[in-house]
């Protein structure tokens, strides 16, 4: 899709649902990217002014319809340790760096490669990112704004527990007025954004009944102007690039991944598809433009793009107005959110930090008691207590390892039954079939099949599934479903039941194991099928991928013939 497509047919309509959308998603911004900024050790201005570029050059040259950009919490632990290592001139030649980084990964045609990362490793980081979030707002919380900070988790948590007794109880007031705050809202108007209005109330009630008594925006970084932020061109040498290239590369490859992240939750929500590729290109322009106006490196954001969607956006034309909206609310009431006590913003980031803590998809991988478990503990250990590239690549080695390990094992299982009685030849065998499977990608049969005009398929089919449309297409799998295969068999996938077939009839017969990701992608296949009102035959599928599926299959889509 060219980037004009996403404008044809644009009216007035269509800009007033995405005026409408625009202007939620900008109140919902303006807390976040100054508690983000603050967040990383940089003053809250340069937050909004990432929100306002970033969020407009993004959703103009991005390949993602709905996304809204800007600075996530994703990024904090990141760049906070940048400043803390280097210092804030430095990071905003990272992020420089990091923009030209991930143009050329789009570039490259590279986009894709990114849908590799397992799906443990990718919520193992994720938690252990909300983890160092939520963690590092609790000095805010409690009045303990001027802690020394340091680069490492068990560090910062030595800090805090050493002046528990400086707690600071007028923050501590303000932090749980926010909070409550914010959940009333959410709990009896959830269309209103929670964190603006819990922000706003908190400020308000300390200002008026305790004030000089919280520490402020103001106080402690001094008022944020009421002007456009200053252009100023970086003195990049070439010793810095020496010594930042490696934390830029941290930042363009997480912010590639969350990009992405967002781009497909965008896609399963509206119904589109994002180019990945472009989508790398529109990041790396924002983050070579953001730093010249002392702005923070940016990504998609997740929920901002799911809100974005809530309320009706119907083109990118919604995220340019979010951007405009924030820069607006600068130049106006710049004076009076420097007043904004420091204990306000951190509930808005500890909220933030739950809601992306994949939790439940945790919990259940972790109860599976299986590699991906084991994955996922030492990603989101790793991410704790050392740093995030250091989790990512370790992750990703011990990810292949145990993919291999799997296909020996199933290989040998299937030697044994063969007149291989040799123990050392039959492992053997299994090695070298395992990186035979490993460097090829997946096989798919399909076909085809007409249905009479009662509606019934192949003997296969159950009885219920009569009174559909009348194509049918069967789909054989042959090969482990595990991340490595997974973007190929999405894709392929997809392609196939582009014509929206009444019933898919998806033969496992041949698969050997599915791990964590090939149970999100079939997941998500099913999200698909129910969308567009299909049915799902599964033929021969194992054990615990039939008892996932029929656990995600809310609307009674799937069918086995054991059924």
């Amino acid at each position: 899709m060219r980037a004009l497509d996403r404008f044809v047919g644009y009216n007035r309509d269509l800009f007033r649902k995405d005026l409408i959308a625009g202007l939620i998603v900008g109140m919902i911004a303006i807390p976040l990217g100054m508690a983000f900024a603050i967040a990383v050790g940089v003053k809250p201005e340069y937050g909004l002014y990432t929100t306002i570029i970033a969020g407009i050059i993004i959703a103009l040259f991005g390949g993602t319809r709905f996304q809204i950009g800007g600075p996530t919490g994703a990024f904090v632990p990141v760049l906070l340790a940048i400043v803390l290592q280097y210092g804030y001139k430095e990071l905003l030649i990272a992020g420089f760096l990091s923009g030209i980084l991930l143009i050329m990964m789009g570039l490259l045609r590279v986009g894709k490669a990114i849908q590799f990362i397992p799906r443990p490793v990718t919520i193992g980081f994720t938690a252990g990112i909300a983890v160092l979030i939520f963690s590092g707002q609790i000095p805010n919380v409690l009045g303990l704004g001027q802690l020394e900070k340091h680069e490492y988790f068990l560090l910062n948590m030595k800090e805090i527990l050493l002046h528990l007794s400086s707690v600071h109880f007028y923050s501590l007031l303000t932090a749980i007025i926010c909070f409550l705050v914010i959940m009333a809202v959410q709990r009896w108007l959830p269309k209103i954004p929670g964190s603006f209005i819990g922000m706003i109330a908190s400020a308000v009630i300390a200002m008026l009944l305790f004030p000089a008594h919280v520490e402020t925006i103001r106080t402690a970084y001094g008022a944020i102007p009421s002007a456009l932020p200053k252009f100023q061109w970086l003195d990049i040498q070439l010793h810095d690039i020496r010594m930042l290239l490696f934390p830029a590369l941290t930042i363009a490859l997480l912010g590639g991944i969350e990009s992405l992240l967002s781009a497909v939750v965008a896609d399963r929500m509206s119904g589109t598809a994002h180019n990945s590729n472009r989508e790398l290109v529109g990041q790396g322009l924002a983050n070579m433009a953001v730093p010249l106006f002392g702005g923070i490196p940016a990504t998609g954001a997740i929920a901002r793009t799911a809100a974005n969607i809530k309320n009706g956006a119907a083109s990118p034309i919604a995220a340019v107005i979010h951007g405009l909206f924030v820069l607006l609310v600068v130049m106006l009431f710049a004076r009076w959110a420097s007043e904004i006590p420091l204990a306000s913003m951190a509930p808005i980031l500890m909220i933030v930090a739950w809601n992306m803590s994949e939790r439940k998809e945790f919990s259940q991988i972790l109860k599976a008691k299986t590699t991906d478990s084991l994955l996922l503990i030492s990603t989101f250990v790793l991410t704790v207590l050392t740093d995030l590239v250091t989790a990512i690549w370790i992750g990703m080695a011990a990810a292949v390892v145990f993919y291999l390990l799997r296909m020996v094992a199933a290989h040998v299982r299937t030697l044994e039954s063969s007149k291989e009685s040799n123990v050392l030849q039959r492992i053997a065998k299994g090695w070298g079939q395992a990186f035979k499977n490993a460097t090829s990608w997946y096989k798919f049969q399909c076909k085809v099949m007409p249905v009479s005009a009662s509606g019934k398929i192949s003997e296969m089919a159950a009885a219920d599934f009569s009174n559909h449309q009348q194509t049918s297409i069967h789909v054989k799998l042959q090969g482990a479903m595990s991340f490595i295969s997974a973007p190929q068999v999405k894709e392929a996938l997809l392609q196939l039941a582009s014509s929206k077939p009444g019933i898919i009839q998806l033969d496992m017969g041949e698969v050997p194991y599915i791990d964590t990701t090939g149970e999100a992608l079939l997941h998500s296949f099913i999200q698909y099928v129910q969308g567009y009102g299909g049915k799902l035959l599964l033929i021969d599928p194992q054990m615990r991928t039939k008892g996932m599926l029929q656990q995600a299959d809310k609307q009674g889509v799937i069918r086995m013939p054991n059924q």
